[in-house]
Formats: C-alpha cells, sequence, structure tokens
C-alpha cells in the first residue's frame, strides 16, 4: 500500500504540472484545498481491498436492493422492481464514473471550455453547429412520450443524483478537485447526450466534401476508380453473395447533375477511420459443444476511464450481464438467460452535405424550390472558465445546422453547407436496448431491435435454442444513385432524402447454410440488394473472420479466444509480394529486405517485420496520393484496399505519376522503389532518436489515455500486436474496448475483458484492473448469478435500503 501510495502522490504531482501546461495558472485548483492531507487529492488514493459498507440508506428507493461485488468490482444488482433496480444502475455506476459521464456530456453538448477555459472555444462551437444539444432535446421528447423509457430514465437519473447529493469535497472525483469544479445534478437530456454523443462517434463521418474537392482535382472517371461504391471482386458482404432481394418499385425524384463539385476549402469534422468492431455467431453444429457461440469485440478509442462499465442487473422476468455505457441505463452489449448479442457499426453513410444559398447578408433566409424559406436561428451561450460567455448563434434549415459558412470559426469561406444527418431526428434507442435486455427468442430480438435508429449497428444474435442471426439495423435514407457521396445543391427537393429504406428490408441473415453469422465493418450486401448505399468499409477482417470460421469445426471458445486476438496481416499478405518484386538490385541487399522476406505476415507485438512493412507501405501510400495532398484542398486518402487493387492491376496508370517531378512519367516501380529508400531513413532515424528495437509494439506506441489526456492517469506503451485492417485492431490509440464471448449452453458461460478497471479513480488499484490480461489475449470468466445468494469466494455482499419519512 505505501508503495502505490508514493506512486499515486507522484501522479497526481505530474498531472498537477502538465495541467499548469496545458491551460495556465490562472485555472489551477486552490491549493490548500487540494493539497489537505484529509480532504484534498490524498483523499482519493484508496486501499488495495475496496472498503465496501455492508448497508446503505438511500433516499428514493422504493424497497430493498442487494448489490454483490466480485472481485473485480463488478456489481450485480438484485431488485424487487425497475425503479429500484435501475435507481441502483444509476447511483452505482456514478460511483465509480461520475466524472466519466459529466465529461462526455459536457464534450457532446460544447461545454468543455467552461471546465478548462478559452482554449477549447472552437471545439464547443463546432459540437454547437452539429447539433448534438439539439438532439438530445428531441431525443427526451421522445423519451417522455413512452412512459416506459421515461420511468426507467428518470429513475436512473435519480440514482445517479442521490450519489451526488451525498458528496463533501473529500469525496469528490479527483478530476473535479484537478480541474477545480463541481458535478450538476444528472438529467434524462445528460444520458440523452451520452447516446448522441456515441452516435457522432460511430456515425459523424462523413466525405461528401472531400470526394467533392477530389472530382475537382483529378475528374469523375478516376474519382469514382479510386473511390468506388462497390469493388468489383472481394467484398464478402454480411449478407453471404448470391443471396436473393425481394423485387421493389422504388420511385424517388433524381436530378441530372448528382452533386457541386468545387474546391472546398474546409475538411468535414469526423470520427477516426480506425473505429470498427468485429462480431460472430456460430451455430451449434460447428462446436464442440453443439451449443452457439457469440463473439463481440467493438473497437474503440483507448479511454480510462473505459468506455464500459460492467454489470449485472436483475428482478424478476428480467437478469442480464454485460456492459453498460456510464451515463445510459440497460446493457449494450451482453448476454441473458437465453440469448446473447453484439454490435458492431454500420457504417452506411447517413450524413449528407448541401450547399445553401442566402437571400442576402442577413442570412435570414434560403433559397428551396425556387422560394425563400426562412431560416431558424437557434442562440448559443458558451460559458468560459476566467473569461465572459461567447455568444453564438447556429443557424437550422429544415434539412439540418449550418456548420460550415464565412464568420464561422476560423472558415474563409465563401459558401454556407448544412448537414442532414439520422442523428438529428427523434429517437428511443434506450427502448430498444431495454427490450433487448429481455429478449428470450429471435422474434423477440427482432422487435427489440426494430426501433433502433441511429447510429446504424450490426446485431448478432445467438440464443440457447440453437438460432444464429445478424440484422444490419437502422434508420437508412433510400437513395438514388451516388445521392450524398458529394456535395448538393440545397435549394432543390430532389437533393433531400425521400424516404426511408422499410425496416424488414434493412439487411439480415437468419440461420445461414454455411454456419455462421459475421460482420466487421464491410457490405452489409452485394450489389443485388435493391436500394443504393454507400458508405466506409472494410475489406480485410472481414474476409480473415470468414476464411477462418468457414475451415473450422468442433469449435471451442479457446478457438473464439484466438481469433479475437488474430494477428494474421491479410492486407501485407496482397501487397508485400507485390512491392518486394518491384525492388530494385540496389535495394536488395538491406538487412531490412531480409527481414521481411522471412515475415510470416503476422504483426505481433515483437515483430520488426511488421514495422518495416507498415512504414514501407505507408510511404508508398503517400507517394502514390500525391495528388491528393494539395494546400487548401481537403480530401481523403482512398482505402488501402483500393490502392492495393489498382497496384496489382493497373501499375502503369497515371495515378502512380509524381505529380511536381516533370522530368519524366513514374510508374508503380519507381514509387516502390523511392519509398523503400523513404522507409529506410525513416526506420534508422527512428531507432537513433528512440535508441530502441524496432518491434513493432515500441513503434506503434498503444496508449490507453486518461479521458482529458492526463498523461499521469493514462496507461502508455503497452506490449500489444495487431493493427486497424487486422482482426485483433490495435493501432496506436484506438483498439478493442471490449472482448466477450459467450457459449450458449445451458447454463451460458461467458468470458470477457476489457482494457482498464470498473473504478474512474486514478487512486484506485481497480483503475486499470484488466490491461495485462486484454493485452496477453486472455479473459476472466463472467460470473452470472443465479440471485443474490448465488455467492463465490471473494464476493461481498451489500444492501442498499430505503430511508423511511
Amino acid at each position: 500500500m505505501r508503495r502505490f501510495l508514493w506512486f499515486f502522490i507522484l501522479a497526481i504531482l505530474s498531472a498537477g504540472l502538465f495541467y499548469v501546461l496545458q491551460f495556465g495558472v490562472a485555472h489551477i485548483p486552490p491549493a490548500g484545498k487540494f493539497l489537505n492531507p484529509f480532504s484534498g487529492f490524498w483523499a482519493n488514493a484508496e486501499p488495495a481491498k475496496p472498503v465496501i459498507k455492508e448497508s446503505l440508506s438511500i433516499a428514493g428507493l422504493q424497497d430493498e436492493v442487494t448489490v454483490v461485488y466480485d472481485d473485480r468490482l463488478v456489481p450485480h444488482i438484485f431488485a424487487k422492481n425497475a425503479h429500484d433496480l435501475f435507481f441502483a444502475q444509476g447511483y452505482i455506476t456514478a460511483t465509480n464514473r461520475l466524472w466519466q459521464m459529466e465529461f462526455q456530456t459536457h464534450f457532446a453538448a460544447g461545454r468543455v471550455s467552461e471546465i478548462v477555459g478559452e482554449k477549447t472555444l472552437e471545439l464547443d462551437r463546432m459540437q454547437r453547429r452539429k447539433g448534438l444539444m439539439y438532439a438530445a432535446e428531441l431525443t427526451v421528447e421522445a423519451f417522455d412520450s413512452d412512459t416506459l423509457a421515461k420511468d426507467i430514465l428518470e429513475s436512473y437519473s435519480d440514482g445517479v443524483n442521490a450519489y451526488i447529493s451525498s458528496l463533501t469535497y473529500k469525496t469528490l472525483p479527483l478530476e473535479y478537485k484537478l480541474l477545480n469544479y463541481y458535478p450538476e445534478p444528472w438529467s434524462k437530456l445528460k444520458s440523452a447526450l451520452l447516446l448522441k454523443y456515441m452516435a457522432d462517434m460511430l456515425t459523424g463521418k462523413s466525405m461528401d466534401i472531400e470526394l467533392s474537392n477530389a472530382i475537382s482535382l483529378l475528374g469523375e472517371e478516376i474519382t469514382e476508380l479510386i473511390y468506388p461504391d462497390f469493388p468489383d471482386t472481394l467484398i464478402d458482404p454480411i449478407v453471404p453473395v448470391g443471396t436473393t432481394f425481394p423485387h421493389t418499385d422504388i420511385h424517388l425524384d433524381t436530378p441530372s447533375v448528382i452533386g457541386i463539385h468545387q474546391h472546398y476549402n474546409v475538411e468535414s469534422e469526423k470520427t477516426s477511420d480506425n473505429i470498427g468492431s468485429n462480431n460472430w455467431a456460430v451455430s451449434g453444429s460447428k462446436t464442440k459443444t453443439g451449443a452457439p457461440i457469440l463473439c463481440n469485440d467493438p473497437h474503440l478509442q483507448l479511454n480510462l476511464p473505459s468506455i464500459w462499465y460492467e454489470i449485472q442487473l436483475s428482478m424478476p422476468d428480467y437478469n442480464v450481464y454485460g456492459v453498460s455505457l456510464p451515463g445510459s441505463p440497460a446493457v449494450i452489449i451482453g448476454f441473458n438467460n437465453d440469448i446473447a448479442w453484439g454490435v458492431t457499426n454500420g457504417t452506411q453513410d447517413v450524413k449528407d452535405w448541401y450547399k445553401v444559398t442566402f437571400k442576402d447578408a442577413t442570412c435570414n433566409a434560403y433559397l428551396f424550390d425556387h422560394e425563400w424559406k426562412a431560416i431558424k436561428e437557434r442562440p448559443e451561450k458558451i460559458r468560459i472558465k476566467g473569461k465572459a460567455s461567447f455568444i453564438d448563434t447556429v443557424l437550422y434549415t429544415h434539412y439540418g445546422p449550418i456548420a460550415y459558412g464565412p464568420g464561422l470559426s476560423d472558415d474563409t469561406s465563401s459558401y454556407f453547407l448544412a448537414s442532414a444527418w439520422t442523428g438529428l431526428e427523434p429517437s428511443n434507442e434506450l427502448l430498444s436496448f431495454y427490450n433487448l435486455n429481455r429478449a428470450h427468442n429471435y422474434d423477440e430480438y427482432v422487435k427489440a431491435i426494430s426501433t433502433f435508429q441511429c447510429p446504424s449497428q450490426n446485431f448478432v444474435f445467438a440464443s440457447v435454442s440453437g438460432d444464429i442471426a445478424l440484422w444490419q439495423q437502422g434508420k437508412f435514407p433510400m437513395k438514388w444513385p451516388k445521392q450524398g457521396k458529394y456535395v448538393m445543391d440545397g435549394s432543390l427537393s430532389e437533393y433531400q432524402w425521400q424516404q426511408y429504406i422499410p425496416q424488414s428490408e434493412n439487411p439480415h441473415i437468419f440461420n445461414p447454410s454455411r454456419q455462421f453469422v459475421s460482420s466487421a465493418n464491410q457490405h452489409p450486401t452485394d450489389t443485388a440488394y435493391p436500394y443504393y448505399y454507400n458508405g466506409f468499409f472494410e475489406h480485410y477482417r472481414n474476409r480473415r473472420i470468414n476464411e477462418r470460421l468457414a475451415l473450422m469445426n468442433n469449435i471451442t471458445v479457446e478457438d473464439m479466444m484466438l481469433l479475437q486476438n488474430d494477428n494474421f496481416n491479410m492486407q501485407a499478405s496482397e501487397s508485400l509480394p507485390l512491392m518486394l518484386r518491384l525492388l530494385s538490385s540496389q535495394n536488395q541487399q538491406s538487412a531490412y529486405l531480409k527481414t521481411l522476406n522471412q515475415w510470416n505476415y503476422v504483426n505481433d507485438a515483437l515483430s520488426e517485420a511488421a514495422t518495416i512493412y507498415e512504414v514501407w507501405y505507408d510511404c508508398l501510400d503517400s507517394l502514390i496520393w500525391d495528388e491528393l495532398y494539395v494546400e487548401g484542398k481537403m480530401t481523403e486518402i482512398p482505402l488501402e484496399f483500393t490502392t492495393i487493387r489498382l497496384m496489382q492491376r493497373y501499375p502503369n496508370h497515371s495515378i502512380f505519376d509524381i505529380k511536381h517531378t516533370t522530368d519524366k512519367k513514374e510508374t508503380l516501380d519507381d514509387l516502390v522503389n523511392q519509398s523503400f529508400s523513404q522507409a529506410i531513413n525513416i526506420l534508422d532515424d527512428w531507432k537513433t532518436k528512440n535508441n530502441k528495437s524496432l518491434t513493432w509494439f515500441e513503434y506503434k506506441a498503444t496508449s490507453i489515455q486518461h479521458l482529458a489526456r492526463i498523461i499521469p492517469f493514462s496507461a502508455t506503451n503497452i506490449e500489444i500486436g495487431g493493427n486497424k485492417r487486422i482482426v485483433n485492431a490495435c493501432d496506436s490509440r484506438w483498439g478493442p474496448s471490449w472482448r466477450m464471448i459467450v457459449s450458449l449452453e445451458n447454463p451460458i458461460k461467458a468470458y470477457g475483458v476489457y482494457p482498464g478497471g470498473q473504478s474512474g479513480n486514478p487512486g484506485s488499484h481497480f483503475y486499470t484492473t484488466g490491461i495485462e490480461k486484454w493485452r496477453k489475449g486472455e479473459y476472466y470468466e463472467l460470473f452470472f448469478m443465479k440471485d443474490a445468494s448465488d455467492l463465490q469466494p471473494g464476493m461481498t455482499t451489500q444492501t442498499l435500503q430505503t430511508i423511511k419519512p
């Protein structure tokens, strides 16, 4: 304990220095309170064995609640009614994750400047212009129109607030002390903001602006070649190639021009292309036990505290285990006594951009179908710590808010761009998860997810009765070909969304003959699907997973663990042989080449060949797409899959000619050799500068960072393999945020791990509990209790009692 306390003190002092350097002396907390040995940061250092009171009296409960904590601090909550179950979930989650819950909702709402000052003003302005608060308010209206959802959220909020009301400065989470502010009361709006924060993270990506810039640079023919809606081979979609879809008569008003191709000197605010996930389920006919096995590992940014909170929730006719989002009721990914489910991101484009023409400089009206339509103004007051508030106004069209235009942020453009996004529409995803938590079979699973709108997700399913299935679920605009691929004319109605794809016709598969279902962010269907869609699709992880599952029989849980941690680099296996063949004789003597020639295409943590390949490919990619690196022209680099197909098929294509050289026309051969020389220099310089070997984990430098980027509260340089196009999709900042494997035996057996711990307190031994097992590809057995008396060694029972008047 003494050793840990000294480490904690040093971390706090380092964090204080980091904070001063980041935000200035003016925002440091009052030294007397912060350093007070009885109530300051010292009070946040917890003993190795947590002190869990045998009973707590809490105002707001209707009856007694039993909470059983296991040796990882996972709470198993047993209540007698729904109010108490979700009240207790809110209370207990806040006990461990309050600061994280609130900070994420401040971020979503564009309120970070209230906490850290004016450095985040432009971030807050963009969050307001994306409309997340507006969308959250509409979502609360949807909650309030549904009695069940309203009651669940109010119970959850009451539980969070019961914990907040119990806090003193001494018991405040550490970050509040360090950043010198206090928590606000929790509300349904904050839970809605959290859901919109996730929706924006998962579906906020859009390439309309970048592709419009690309087509103005390269022309339509090359742009369509390098950004195809469908590749011509090897797509391996979620619904197998050759599936017959029902015939549909689609009647949409279609314009003669698909978009406005001009120079847009803005880059659409979007999320990383590393966001993804894997999930699959195998039929009992392929497993050793004869029961289906379901697996899921969502790939998200690796943060501390973890994005997930592990929990069991139980009441009459409701018993579910899995991970929840701190700040939202129910379980998001998990299992109950009858079924298991998991999710991956749907990656279809559900955010489109429109060029808006205003009547005059007042921006009070915009052109639509030859008439002037009134704009709606939404005043936004952004409070700034230590400064006067900033008053902004967000303009709303019928498409959605205007995010870019003259006078907005540092934008110097002469045009206005508005976005249409399904996340701006009222929805009730909470009800979907509540019903999914208590579903017993396939029909109830389908009914539960049918109301889920945004973010679109691939819901994998397996049941104790033997069924497996996968639905891509979301609210998808029905589009004419190429609609939403480029910036569109906002003045004409044929460019707006006209209809939505019927939910029953969303891509899905049930008990297929191949005896498994899977998704890894790839295309949901082949071109036989009757509706047009575009998006951002994976082409390697999906094929590797399907290749392995097709070959497996007598599958065990251990086999699935190995597959989730698989580091085979299919991208390298399809590109490196060509790259090596094209190397000239002058590069044949490199020691790096010898290492590559002996490589097995596996990105294990200690592989040096993986580092050499990744650096070389990145250099080659940059040379190939030099024409897209133009100052003032925001573009998107084509997918690796597309680039490699072009390398294989058209090595003499004009795209391989380096734009700024005029004395010769380069081919792929030239670029391969130039990039190899560049890679050698980069690798040599890195070794000299860092005094380290070229092992992949050292070069990749995976880190799990504190949510506020407070480095001493982060885990850095983690020894783990993988990469974004590999099944173990772990790069420097993104990776498997929760690995879960469920064998649908009777009783169910389940295993899971995430890169963090149950506590959000950096001073707790439960802050980073799972990182080492996660790194090594190991799992915890998940103990799914039948009732509160079903105890195991190391468990501690706590009773939550109501305070009677």
